[in-house]
């Protein structure tokens, strides 16, 4: 299982990636994607939309569940992976680069701070 080092992580298994200059693109781990099996599904948040960290934003569902997915910090979306509604399956081959959700202009950026690295998310899922 693959958990990059340059993006933070969050308990229900979203990833961040600080794009720089307040933007963070957002996506589920590869951890996440292959409990779940492959995607059929995913519903995608509103661009503008004003989320607060923990806040429900998308639902990506499987042959096996559906799930919440949640804003891992707060801000407005600002851009959502509309390739997602034609295959959803990118998330499942591609989970940290075609994969991913949405992004969103951040709005305290030491939010991101509090989120997990690599280390700490690799031992919370003991790998």
């Amino acid at each position: 299982m693959s958990v990059p080092a340059n993006m933070r992580y969050s308990a229900s298994h979203e990833w961040v990636r600080d794009d720089g200059n307040g933007v963070v693109t957002v996506g589920i781990t590869e951890f996440a994607q292959e409990k779940m099996t492959e995607l059929v599904y995913v519903e995608l948040p509103e661009v503008n939309r004003e989320v607060a960290a923990g806040d429900e934003v998308a639902v990506v569902e499987s042959v096996k569940s559906a799930s919440d997915i949640y804003a891992p910090v707060g801000g407005v979306i600002t851009k959502v992976n509309a390739a997602l509604q034609d295959d959803p399956t990118l998330v499942n081959n591609s989970s940290y680069v075609d994969g991913w959700l949405f992004q969103l202009r951040v709005t305290d950026s030491s939010e991101i701070e509090k989120l997990m690295d690599a280390a700490a998310y690799s031992e919370t899922v003991g790998e």
